[in-house]
């Protein structure tokens, strides 16, 4: 099958773009061993992003990059249970004509836009759903990722895997800027709002995907879960976007979140779909989004945002605190504890749970390393649902005192598991090959976990 992309030639004035070809891989497919970047180069070498952070199959993407090389190539990266390798190649560009483009530009809110012209149009029909990472070749040597996630058409009776782009974006520091400081490295000087309009500045491109994304997506589709895939815009953008589905997986880091996402997928939750929070500090800022969602708002203080006194619903801070509090843990079951110091270990608690059923764990047993580096703990305050503890451990919080740190299950009104990890390590537990300072028999115990959470997951 061959896909068409709009090449624009370096220096081409105002001709308009040009044509190009670009090709898809055959099927079955098998990984590819040389899909890892070893040499990144310099940023400015290449770097990109899209106009989108996901579509549908079939639906094409206009992918900004700029680079020093003179053309460059794009590949694109579908994650998953493949032989050989945990990635395989769905498509690969043909030869693009490289250029350097302008300089970003920032706003008096901070935001950085590198507002770039389209270089490529990439083709994604007949891409299976998935997670991607289009990896941007220059023929200079240097590399870098762009992340990309393929929607599922239908989500129904499938465990929804959702990609927290807010939260990739909020850290993104890519021009200098994000939600938590500027350039000086002070609070002062942050930005209040973020563009998608730049590329990602960690992991080559690839924001926290390796850490917070690939080894779920990677141990789901080992399991032969049903899968569908969704990011968290998607939740902003359409309130159906979880009807029907057996399951919803928050991953990781899933910080930052709008009125309208996390409506979503409380309405999902009480129409039976099962949810998981498998991380840490999960609904915890709230967000709002303007320019059809390519600029994310976040004034941490409340008090700066120029909507507070006039409408506090959509004024931007913390969930749980004012002027409009609605603490997170009547959705995920749990409050926000910390970032700690030092990784802790789970104590285990009800071990008849299904949970830890397959595991050997016994109540008291100790899972090194597991709780970390950001945690969740039981909520007081009386906005929680009654939960069943599965496990707690003992955190040295970075800042403040020290606080307990939990893992819990509630069953909903209308019959949903709803399943909070409170630890940020818990995905990265997931990986077969090294997770620091979690020792393989816990990752054993967690892979054993995980799979049973799975099992739950699937059916409403």
């Amino acid at each position: 099958m061959v896909g068409v992309g709009l090449l624009l030639a370096a220096g081409c004035g105002g001709g308009g773009p040009k044509h190009g070809t670009g090709t898809a891989s055959p099927t079955p497919l098998r990984g590819d061993p040389d899909w890892a970047i070893t040499r990144p180069g310099a940023p400015e070498e290449i770097q990109g992003y899209t106009d989108r952070p996901g579509v549908r199959p079939g639906t094409p993407v206009a992918l900004m990059v700029s680079t020093t090389a003179a053309t460059f190539r794009v590949r694109a990266y579908r994650f998953g249970a493949y032989p050989d390798a945990p990635a395989a190649v769905i498509w690969e560009s043909a030869p693009v004509a490289g250029a350097r483009q302008a300089a970003p530009t920032t706003d008096a809110r901070g935001t950085v836009v590198a507002g770039w012209r389209p270089s490529l149009t990439v083709p994604t029909d007949g891409w299976p759903p998935g997670a991607y990472l289009l990896r941007l070749d220059a023929a200079s040597g240097g590399k870098r990722w762009v992340p990309l996630t393929v929607e599922s058409p239908s989500v129904a009776g499938r465990v929804v895997l959702v990609q927290a782009v807010t939260s990739y974006q909020a850290y993104n520091t890519w021009g200098g800027k994000n939600l938590y400081f500027g350039a000086d490295g002070s609070f002062a000087t942050r930005a209040r709002a973020v563009s998608f309009d730049r590329p990602y500045q960690d992991e080559d491109g690839a924001a926290d995907f390796f850490q917070l994304e690939e080894p779920l997506v990677l141990f789901a589709e080992r399991a032969g879960t049903p899968l569908a895939y969704r990011t968290s815009i998607d939740l902003d953008q359409d309130p159906h976007a979880l009807d029907g589905a057996a399951g919803v997986v928050s991953e990781g880091h899933d910080e930052y979140w709008s009125p309208a996402m996390r409506a979503t997928v409380t309405a999902a939750r009480d129409t039976g779909s099962n949810l998981a929070f498998l991380g840490a500090n999960a609904v915890y800022r709230r967000i709002r989004f303007e320019s059809a969602d390519r600029v994310e708002v976040n004034y941490k203080v409340p008090q700066e945002d120029p909507l507070y006194g006039k409408d506090d619903a959509a004024v931007t801070g913390d969930w749980p605190s004012p002027p409009d509090a609605d603490p997170q843990s009547s959705l995920t079951g749990q409050a926000y504890s910390c970032d700690s110091r030092t990784n802790s270990a789970l104590v285990v608690d009800g071990s008849t749970n299904w949970l830890w059923a397959g595991t050997g764990l016994r109540d008291g047993r100790q899972l090194a390393g597991l709780v970390g580096p950001e945690s969740d703990r039981l909520d007081d305050s009386g906005h929680a649902p009654q939960v069943t503890v599965l496990g707690h451990a003992d955190v040295a919080c970075a800042a403040g005192p020290a606080r307990t740190a939990n893992a819990t299950v509630y069953t909903a009104a209308g019959g949903a598991t709803v399943f909070d990890a409170g630890t940020e390590n818990w995905i990265c537990a997931l990986r077969t090959d090294d997770c620091p300072g979690v020792p393989g028999e816990v990752r054993q115990a967690v892979r054993v976990a995980t799979g049973n959470l799975f099992k739950v997951l699937r059916h409403r």
